[in-house]
């Protein structure tokens, strides 16, 4: 089955800067869409950042200008570079991964969670 494994997550003070990674694993031939989504405390999930395939990445408004996500389709991985943290970007981290690619005739139709990284950034 495909897992998806998140690390990176800690504690920083605001102003400060974390990276997270993402990768995949299983039997894996491609992965169309992967992206990035964090939920607060109380609040609903939200989209960070996604990367479909080779198209240009798409932001959260919230987190645009500070964060930047990069994909390493061969690794089936993606990454989250955030700068200039504030206390607002506390939240659990999760990566999605959509339109996974077991082999050329075959396509997962599920979409794959990984189970989270947790991100506080103290003001």
């Amino acid at each position: 089955q495909v897992q998806l494994v998140e690390s990176g997550g800690g504690l920083v003070r605001s102003g400060g800067s974390l990276r997270l990674s993402c990768v995949a694993s299983g039997p894996i031939m491609s992965i169309d869409d992967m992206a990035w989504f964090r939920q607060a405390p109380g609040k609903q999930r939200e989209l960070v950042a996604q990367v479909m395939g080779s198209s240009k990445a798409v932001y959260g408004d919230s987190v645009k200008g500070r964060f930047t996500v990069s994909r390493d389709n061969a690794k089936h991985a993606i990454d989250l570079q955030m700068n200039n943290l504030k206390s607002e970007d506390t939240a659990v981290y999760s990566c999605r991964a959509r339109g996974v690619r077991r082999n050329e005739f075959e396509t997962f139709t599920a979409e794959f969670w990984g189970q989270g990284t947790q991100v506080i950034v103290s003001s």
